[in-house]
C-alpha cells in the first residue's frame, strides 16, 4: 500500500470514533433537524465540516502547537466557546410551545420563520471552530500518524477527506432525523426537545469551561 494511503487510512480509523462521539456538533445538527428542518440542518453540517478545515489548517501550519503552549490564546478560544454555547443554550430554553386551538381543535403547530442559509451554516461553523478540544486531537493524531516528509498538500488533502467525511455523517444524522416518520414523531414535542437541547448546550458550555490547556 502507498505510504500516504497508509497514513489516510491511520488517520480515519482514529477520526472515525471523533465522528461518531456526541459532543456540541452532534447536538447541534440534532436540533436544527428537529426544529428548523432538512434544509438548515444539512447547512449545518456543512458548516462544521467547514469550520474542521480551520482546525487541520492550523495545525499544518503549526499554530496549533503554539495556541496549546499559549494559555491565553487557548482560553480565549476557550471562553469564546463557552459563551456561544450557553448563548445557544439559553436561547434554545426560551422556546414556545405551539398555541392550541380555543374551540378544542388539534393544536396546529407553529410555523417558524425560514432560517436563512447563512444562519445555519454559522452556527455549524461556529459550534466546532470555538470548540479548542480539536487543537490537541488534530495535534495528537498529526504528530503521532503523519510523517514529516509529508508533503503539506497531502495534508491538507487528508484534512479535505475527513472534513468530507464529517459532512457526509452529519447530513446522514440531517436525512434520518427530517424523514416523514422522524418529523411526524417529533414535530409536536419540538418545544421541548427544543428546550432539552438548549440544557445540553448549557451543559457543555459548562464541561468547556473546566477544560484546561495540556
Amino acid at each position: 500500500m502507498h505510504p500516504y494511503l497508509l497514513e489516510l487510512a491511520s488517520l480515519m480509523a482514529v477520526f472515525f470514533f471523533g465522528i461518531i462521539s456526541p459532543g456540541a456538533d452532534f447536538a447541534m445538527v440534532m436540533r436544527q433537524s428537529i426544529v428548523n428542518g432538512r434544509r438548515s440542518a444539512i447547512l449545518t453540517s456543512f458548516g462544521v465540516g467547514t469550520a474542521l478545515m480551520v482546525h487541520v489548517t492550523y495545525t499544518i501550519l503549526g499554530l496549533g502547537l503554539i495556541i496549546s503552549q499559549s494559555i491565553t490564546l487557548f482560553n480565549i478560544i476557550k471562553w469564546c466557546g463557552v459563551a456561544y454555547l450557553v448563548y445557544i443554550g439559553i436561547k434554545a430554553l426560551r422556546s414556545k410551545p405551539a398555541a392550541a386551538a380555543a374551540d378544542g381543535a388539534p393544536v396546529q403547530v407553529t410555523q417558524r420563520e425560514p432560517q436563512s442559509a447563512l444562519k445555519a451554516f454559522g452556527l455549524g461553523f461556529a459550534a466546532n471552530a470555538l470548540n479548542p478540544k480539536p487543537v490537541f486531537f488534530f495535534l495528537s493524531i498529526f504528530s503521532t500518524v503523519v510523517s514529516l516528509q509529508t508533503p503539506v498538500a497531502v495534508k491538507f488533502g487528508y484534512g479535505l477527506v475527513m472534513a468530507g467525511c464529517l459532512i457526509l455523517w452529519f447530513v446522514g444524522v440531517s436525512l434520518f432525523m427530517t424523514t416523514p416518520a422522524m418529523r411526524l414523531r417529533f414535530t409536536r414535542i419540538s418545544h421541548w426537545i427544543d428546550r432539552a437541547s438548549g440544557m445540553v448546550f448549557i451543559a457543555l458550555g459548562l464541561k468547556l469551561a473546566t477544560e484546561k490547556a495540556a
